[in-house]
């Protein structure tokens, strides 16, 4: 769809009016936006089973996002989390039926699997199910020594004698040795876990019961997810469960917004052939499809008026029969409550719903966002570059109709496109110090092997830096 199509169908007005006086705003929102309100369920939460028989909550609670002191969500390394406030939104999930905690060694700079152990140690272990992940990702951690000492180091932090669910952690992303060369995909997979015989080792700490589900997270190189598949049918390994990147825009869309990236229907199918749960990752795709532009957020308004916009893909993610959890961060206590009400219970999606957000992923993919999900991965950059704050500018830009190729024709349409370019500009300088923003990069490729995403950022940064450069021409 081009960009004109998308304008028409967004409606013009919305573009000149709307959009415009919110002029990409930078102010950061901390509290849930489109949220309903209403009950809060204590007994009606769905649950799938898993491949024993364990009834695990629907929605999962992701543990990468925890509240800090000064109210923040904990991703930096100043922040120091609010132990206090964790301890409540556990309470608060595991009363309202969520007994699902995903968490991993980097989460919160190292944090979350200590917060986790606090809060969940509180209650008794039968009425939790926690999930955490061989987090090797430097060369360093490589050896069989150092990843089973992350493995122990885990089960310390969370205070547990056994571990519900373990992941390897993001196979399909490459990284860098020690003298900066990239390793492919596939080397890194095999000498994170297979040359160091650590996959051997988990398998036989699930026969000793020390763990009792074993899959793994993927994240970019489809080789990598189809080879660990293979092994399966081969009979050297088996999945209990596999996290995916699944929304409705990734399941059919998700090779427009990054070549790299394969459709979670593609994931998603190859799973359900070989009954293998899914836990899903991304449900949000990183907070994008809560901030949709003004015409889809209308759409799904019309259609339910008391729904969130976050639920229509809470619904979704939970669409499919073999989905045993879907995984949501939850920073604040509002987030958690409205996603409870999505899924208490679920409410399948009928297929006039499916089709419009069909539609919807269809503009929003080929209205060209960055596929950013502000996992911070590629951060710090050593020329000091925001990379998160300047995509998430632009995107956000995108989704309010303040990025356009041309100005059309019509006088009206020149003066509210010249309106949306001021309104980029301004908001970039707002939300980016101009130190920090795309014109510095100098394309070292530093943070290109960090992004589980596969976004080539050195490329992106070019093309934004281009185009503020060629709006700051026009407005000459």
């Amino acid at each position: 769809m081009d960009r004109r199509k998308f304008i028409k169908l967004a409606g013009t007005g919305a573009v000149a009016t709307a959009a415009v006086a919110v002029g990409c705003s930078t102010k950061k929102e901390t509290h849930s936006e489109g949220v309903a309100l209403g009950e809060v369920p204590v007994d009606k939460m769905s649950y799938r089973e898993n491949l024993h028989g364990d009834k695990v909550s629907l929605l999962g609670y992701g543990c990468m996002r925890f509240p800090t002191i000064d109210g923040e969500s904990g991703r930096e390394q100043d922040q120091e989390l609010d132990q206090n406030a964790i301890n409540e939104l556990v309470d608060y999930a595991i009363a309202h039926g969520v007994n699902l905690f995903d968490t991993a060694p980097p989460y919160c700079k190292g944090r979350s699997e200590h917060a986790v152990g606090i809060a969940l140690s509180r209650h008794k272990r039968s009425e939790y199910f926690v999930s955490t992940k061989l987090s090797n990702f430097a060369p360093s951690t490589w050896s069989r020594e150092e990843s089973i000492k992350m493995f122990h180091n885990s089960m310390k932090e969370l205070q547990v004698d056994y571990l519900d669910y373990y992941m390897l952690h993001s196979i399909g992303g490459t990284r860098r040795d020690a003298n900066g060369n990239e390793i492919s995909s596939m080397d890194t997979l095999k000498r994170r876990f297979f040359e160091n015989g650590m996959l051997d080792f988990l398998c036989e700490e699930r026969e000793k019961g020390r763990i009792h589900n074993l899959g793994f997270s993927y994240h970019g190189d489809i080789e990598a997810f189809d080879y660990l598949l293979r092994l399966q049918d081969e009979g050297k390994y088996h999945w209990d469960h596999v996290l995916i990147q699944h929304n409705y825009v990734d399941w059919n869309h998700s090779k427009l917004l990054n070549e790299r990236n394969t459709n979670s229907s593609y994931l998603y199918g190859e799973l359900e052939k070989r009954n293998i749960p899914v836990f899903v990752m991304e449900p949000l795709l990183g907070g994008q499809l809560v901030n949709l532009n003004d015409h889809a957020v209308s759409l799904l308004k019309e259609r339910d008026p008391q729904a969130s916009v976050a639920s229509w893909a809470f619904r979704f993610a939970g669409n499919q029969p073999r989905v045993l959890t879907v995984l949501s961060g939850m920073t604040y206590m509002e987030h958690l409550q409205d996603n409870i009400r999505t899924y208490s219970p679920h409410k399948p999606l009928s297929d006039d719903e499916l089709k419009l957000l069909e539609e919807i992923a269809d503009v929003y993919a080929n209205f060209k966002t960055v596929p950013c999900t502000d996992c911070k991965y590629c951060m710090p950059c050593p020329y000091g570059i925001n990379i998160p704050a300047v995509f998430a500018h632009y995107n956000k830009c995108l989704n309010e109709g303040n990025v356009m190729n041309d100005i059309g024709t019509d006088s009206d349409e020149k003066r509210a496109f010249r309106r949306s370019r001021r309104a980029f500009l301004v908001g970039y300088d707002r939300a980016v110090p101009s130190f920090r923003q795309a014109d510095h990069c100098i394309g070292c490729n530093h943070c290109v092997s960090e992004c589980p995403q596969g976004i080539n950022i050195p490329e992106q940064m070019q093309r934004i830096n281009d185009y503020v450069e060629t709006l700051k021409q026009s407005l000459e």
